[in-house]
């Protein structure tokens, strides 16, 4: 086994012991009644280490599927993790109360990324109250007002191609969206003076977000160290852009103003640090998982004709409609570019599994037709990145094919409520799903209207060292300058 896959191993096996550290679970046994339903099957992990080793993780993790079913435990030596395959078995993680099963500590990484002032660094009715501000910002009605400014940021960036080049397509793509983030998020004080700066800074929040930091994310490693000096000097670009309108009384329409405007139940105003910690928090959603999607659906378009062409045929007929216009009615229309990117998000998720701890016990009924009762104390994990390849959802799992999401099919929607969960569901679906979709369709629908493209570097692989998988390596690509002609 090569160095690559020792090191994917190893943090495969840390995945499980995350809840060890991470959540501080009391090793006092839960005062559990005796129930008429059986408990689901148990796995010891220190029975799983060979087939770590062998196998990795997933293999692993689809083995136990395939021996167990939807739903089986592994047994840390103490604390337990639950796993639960498939959308029938997924209603109450997805919408079950908080005060029945939450974040827990999982989310404790998130803290020194963006603050103790925000999300899981404060209470849950705060938190509350914050995530309602994002939401506003970016409820759909506030979309339509992003499509011009994106689209700008778009074409200006993409402009400074040639007509005709080598791109590592990879880097081209995270700039733009870093680029898009700030237009849209951040006021034009810091994107004419300090961009370059924020983007480096943010690249530094990213790497803060790896295994190792998942388990131990105090422990003061120099990503760690990095990633908080970072955080430090992100807060005092925003506090001093927040601090200068506030007493020049300057008003602007962008995201920070309406999130200086925001106002909690009591009446109370946000503060510099709460602004700036949801800002870090939209731009790191905004930008991170969307770079790595946009990435991926880039690699699986260029490998692919048929959908690569079919997606261009679709921009002639749009723009042709829309009188060359890229409207947000228009991108609404781009259904077939939108399974694209979906069907990329699928097969290559930024988001491997997603995790809650049960603070009340409850039941799961599987597809076979068994029950099982969850205990409270037990930790939940769906494993996304096995749910969107599970055969009897989708067809032909393992195979790019974006027509699995149209109209003819829906196999997301026939497979199940909760049969595509990458931007989460129910209770806790990501607010900022639209504005994902609305950056990367922007950006590939601008990109197949004016360029001839073609991936000249080999298909890469995930890098499994990072909590989303993120293409290794550059993602060579050449292109040719070119326009679609009006039909």
């Amino acid at each position: 086994m090569g160095m690559l896959e020792t090191r994917a191993t190893w943090l495969a096996i840390a995945i499980f012991f995350i809840t060890v550290v991470a959540t501080k679970i009391s090793r006092r046994k839960s005062n559990v009644h005796p129930s008429s339903t059986p408990l689901p099957p148990v796995v010891n992990v220190l029975t799983l280490l060979p087939s770590f080793f062998n196998n990795g993780f997933w293999v692993t993790i689809n083995d136990l599927y395939t021996r167990f079913g939807a739903v089986f435990t592994v047994n840390l030596l103490g604390p337990k993790i639950t796993l639960l395959v498939g959308p029938e078995v997924s209603t109450h993680f997805f919408q079950g109360l908080e005060s029945e099963i939450s974040f827990g500590n999982f989310a404790e990484v998130t803290i020194p990324l963006f603050g103790q002032e925000v999300l899981y660094g404060v209470d849950p009715a705060t938190r509350n109250e914050q995530v309602n501000f994002i939401v506003d910002v970016l409820e759909p009605s506030k979309m339509r007002s992003l499509v011009d400014p994106i689209f700008h940021e778009v074409e200006t960036f993409f402009a400074k191609w040639g007509q005709d080049g080598t791109v590592d397509l990879k880097h081209e793509l995270e700039h733009v969206l870093m680029f898009i983030s700030c237009r849209c998020l951040l006021g034009y004080e810091i994107q004419e003076t300090m961009l370059e700066e924020v983007y480096s800074l943010f690249h530094e929040l990213e790497n803060g977000l790896n295994y190792f930091s998942y388990l131990f994310p105090y422990m003061p490693t120099p990503t760690n160290c990095r990633r908080d000096k970072a955080h430090i000097r992100l807060k005092e670009i925003f506090s001093t852009t927040i601090r200068s309108r506030r007493s020049s009384g300057r008003v602007e329409d962008d995201v920070m103003q309406r999130l200086m405007n925001s106002k909690y139940k009591d009446g109370r105003s946000t503060t510099e640090a709460e602004i700036s910690g949801i800002i870090m928090a939209l731009i790191f959603a905004g930008k991170h998982p969307s770079s790595s999607s946009s990435i991926w659906a880039g690699a699986f378009m260029l490998s692919n004709t048929k959908f690569l062409m079919a997606a261009v045929e679709e921009q002639k007929h749009i723009i042709s409609k829309y009188d060359n216009q890229v409207s947000y009615t228009a991108l609404l229309e781009m259904d077939t570019l939108h399974s694209c990117i979906k069907e990329a998000i699928r097969m290559r998720t930024p988001s491997q599994m997603l995790t809650r701890k049960a603070h009340k016990k409850f039941k799961v009924h599987t597809q076979e037709g068994k029950e099982y009762h969850i205990p409270a104390g037990h930790n939940i994990v769906i494993p996304t990145a096995l749910n969107n390849k599970l055969a009897h959802v989708y067809s032909d799992p393992h195979v790019y094919d974006p027509d699995r999401f149209g109209s003819a099919r829906h196999e997301d929607k026939v497979g199940g409520k909760f049969s595509f969960t990458t931007f989460g569901g129910g209770r806790h679906m990501c607010p900022g799903m639209s504005f994902a979709y609305l950056q990367m369709k922007l950006i590939w629908s601008h990109l197949l209207r004016n360029f001839d493209l073609k991936l000249i570097s080999p298909f890469p692989d995930a890098d499994l060292s990072m909590l989303g998988q993120e293409p290794k390596g550059k993602l060579m690509v050449s292109y040719k300058r070119r326009r679609l002609p009006c039909s």
